[in-house]
């Protein structure tokens, strides 16, 4: 199951408190205080984890608490530090504080540690507090309280590109195509209800990671259909593939159909609709060879191509033109500097 929002609370262990103790042997009078200093509580911190790519474990479970510290004891003990609650996640997610909605930290690449409740501090014993002036000292720190936060969990999935366009544009089936994803394939709307990563091996030394998200139609960034829940997992990708039906079965155009998307893109998040784009005809196998020439020039006037320019034309289920496809995104997701924005 994919899921890819949870809130949780997450509260640091207490420090352990500090002990008033004298030391009490026998020929030794006045031996002085010996109350030991309390262990620190357990911090919260999360750790971005590669082998993970849902929230599902913290949709199930609430309260994740750490251990609090011992306190300190007599002959000068201190009390045990408790360990740290280490919480993994996909790399992506976003940690944000779900009263005031502000962005805590972006966990973005596996291996990350971020403390978000540290731990409560130990209590000092009255050894501590002992000196010249005070050589029996009767007072020791209480250990300090740890933090406690509503956290919001969002994750965003990391790819190199991602795959935009209407319902049965034939996205799912081009995933299948450049990789071994299996996404469901159906002749009805909606056949993908969540996002599939594909990864698509160009040769030895090189391979893209393809991210396929529910159609777009139009009102997406506003709610409808299923895109608005889904847009952000393509926000991180270096460059977007737009494929567009050649032939749409419900009669639309496909210019039409591009420009719709386009408006979404624009309305959700200016920085997505500025992202690099690869506009891609899919199913062109429906069209008679001596046709496509004329078409694809028609559509490339259309969508605003140069002239003598035209867009990809690609079939997803026989794959011609994928390697085409697959060389242009590798060349231009080379130049965008950062994996991950």
């Amino acid at each position: 199951m994919f899921i890819d929002e949870a809130v949780i609370e997450v509260r640091s262990g207490k420090g352990g408190d500090g002990c008033v103790s004298f030391r009490r042997e026998k020929y030794i009078p006045k031996g002085g205080p010996d109350g030991g200093n309390g262990g620190d509580g357990g911090s919260v911190i999360f750790l971005g984890d590669s082998n993970i790519n849902t929230l599902l474990d913290y949709r199930s479970r609430f309260h994740w608490h750490a251990q609090n510290g011992r306190p300190g004891g007599g002959r000068d003990c201190s009390g045990e530090a408790a360990d740290d609650l280490i919480l993994p996640v996909p790399p992506g997610t976003l940690l944000y504080n779900d009263e005031t909605n502000e962005l805590i930290v972006d966990v973005d690449a596996p291996s990350k540690r971020v403390v978000v409740a540290r731990g409560g501090r130990g209590g000092f014993g009255n050894i501590h507090f002992k000196s010249s002036t005070n050589q029996a000292p009767r007072q020791a720190e209480p250990g300090e309280s740890g933090e406690q936060f509503r956290l919001r969990l969002e994750l965003k999935l990391m790819a190199d590109v991602g795959l935009l366009g209407m319902p049965n544009a034939g996205k799912s089936t081009l995933l299948r195509a450049i990789s071994k994803a299996r996404p469901m394939v159906a002749d009805f709307p909606f056949t993908t209800l969540k996002p599939q990563l594909g990864i698509a091996e160009l040769d030895a030394e090189r391979r893209l990671v393809f991210a396929d998200i529910p159609g777009l139609i139009e009102g997406a960034a506003e709610g409808i259909g299923l895109g608005h829940d889904f847009l952000r997992h393509v926000e991180r990708t270096r460059v977007l593939i737009h494929l567009l039906d050649v032939s749409p079965l419900d009669g639309s155009d496909p210019a039409d159909n591009y420009q719709t998307i386009r408006r979404e893109l624009a309305h959700y998040s200016a920085d997505l609709a500025e992202k690099e784009e690869i506009i891609v005809i899919n199913k062109i196998d429906l069209i008679a060879p001596g046709e496509r020439d004329a078409l694809l020039d028609k559509l490339a006037g259309r969508l605003g191509f140069p002239k003598g320019q035209r867009p990809l034309a690609v079939s997803g289920a026989t794959r011609e033109g994928v390697r085409a496809l697959l060389d242009r995104c590798w060349e231009m997701s080379s130049r965008v500097p950062e994996r991950w924005t």
